[in-house]
């Protein structure tokens, strides 16, 4: 008697949800089963499409739109290709790219969130025009220095 190899189709496509993502941002991801993920993707787009017309932001947040709108394509792809994985190695056993994710969730740190917090009451500032569009985007930089000082903390923190 002959034995047959049935080679299974991949659960998700990964060409397809970086083809969805690449023609509307986020459809990827809901593609992949992400909603909430999606749906925020597609409501950062719409947010940086928005902050276009401020020419004052220009040319930094044209080169954020383009780098989302380059990120979330390849991350719609990469989640298609993680889930294909998952489901070709079983869902009862964990990788080790799985595992590591897992200890840094149960880290706890409350900084992305803090930062979250302060950029969503800056922009609101911004709109009820309590503070400029043209002075936020003089001083962007200083999102780059918190985030490298607390990549900095981390380090010593973990070496510790």
């Amino acid at each position: 008697m002959e034995e047959r190899i049935v080679i299974q189709k991949p659960p998700k496509s990964a060409f397809g949800a970086g083809i969805l993502s690449f023609f509307f941002p986020g459809t990827g991801l809901l593609y992949c089963g992400q909603v909430v993920k999606g749906l925020l993707y597609m409501l950062i787009f719409a947010g940086l499409v928005t902050m276009q017309t401020h020419a004052s932001g220009q040319p930094f947040s044209g080169l954020v739109l383009a780098g989302f709108y380059i990120f979330q394509v390849i991350d719609a792809a990469n989640t298609a290709k993680a889930i294909n994985r998952k489901a070709l190695l079983g869902k009862g056993e964990e990788t080790e790219e799985e595992d590591v994710l897992a200890k840094d969730v149960k880290a706890g740190s409350i900084f992305w969130g803090i930062i979250l917090i302060a950029l969503g009451a800056v922009l609101i500032l911004a709109n009820y025009e309590v503070i400029s569009y043209h002075s936020l985007f003089d001083l962007w930089p200083i999102v780059v220095i918190v985030i490298g000082l607390k990549l900095i903390v981390d380090y010593f923190s973990r070496k510790k």
